[in-house]
């Protein structure tokens, strides 16, 4: 049974075995796929394991089942967070204190997350905060020795950042993350666009 197999997983993380605690849950959610809790149990066993990207995953899919689960809001935002994804790790946690606000782990951790946010932003060009979207420069365009070198060097270094993502998907649905490091809200835009082509599979 289900129960059973979480019970396991449970002493088994207690006693440290990560890995087994992982693959307990794993077999738990074959039987009770729609366990938000198993899956929020899964992703804590993923943070200490480092496998941040699966823990967000696990999280939202979590929430998803359950959107008052504060537990899951916190294993996403602290694996977010891991990910130096500190604008979702922020959403989360502050949505999870909002649903447990006695617990001193949202205030913990909403507060770390506010001095790395700050950190980061500090250590940011200032030209690149100001004046620099992602797309600024394509590789197309002449960039002579006319330009501000200075812009040159800030468009750079957000040229440089590196994508992630993640997803699930059922029978109805399908959810993408994508992890932008260091990419201000007003330069991203989010366009959908209908797929016509046809799989045999």
């Amino acid at each position: 049974m289900a129960s059973d197999l979480e019970k396991r997983a449970k002493e088994a993380f207690f006693e440290d075995e990560f890995e087994r605690a992982l693959d307990l849950y794993s077999q738990a959610l074959e039987l009770d796929p729609k366990n938000a809790d198993l899956y929020a149990d899964r992703a804590q066993a993923y943070i200490k394991l480092q496998n941040f990207t699966e823990a967000v995953a696990d999280a939202n899919r979590a929430i998803e089942l359950d959107p008052l689960l504060s537990k899951a809001y916190l294993r996403k935002g602290t694996a977010c967070m891991r990910l130096e994804e500190y604008q979702t790790a922020k959403a989360a946690l502050e949505a999870g204190s909002s649903l447990a606000p006695g617990d001193s782990r949202f205030t913990r951790l909403n507060k770390k997350c506010d001095e790395l946010m700050a950190e980061e932003t500090h250590n940011l060009p200032e030209k690149a905060i100001h004046e620099a979207p992602p797309s600024a420069i394509t590789p197309s365009e002449d960039v002579g020795p006319t330009h501000d070198t200075s812009y040159q060097s800030a468009v750079f270094e957000l040229s440089k950042q590196k994508y992630r993502h993640d997803f699930y998907n059922s029978p109805t649905e399908l959810v993408l993350n994508i992890y932008a490091r260091r990419i201000l809200a007003e330069y991203v835009t989010v366009d959908f666009v209908e797929c016509l082509d046809q799989y045999p599979w």
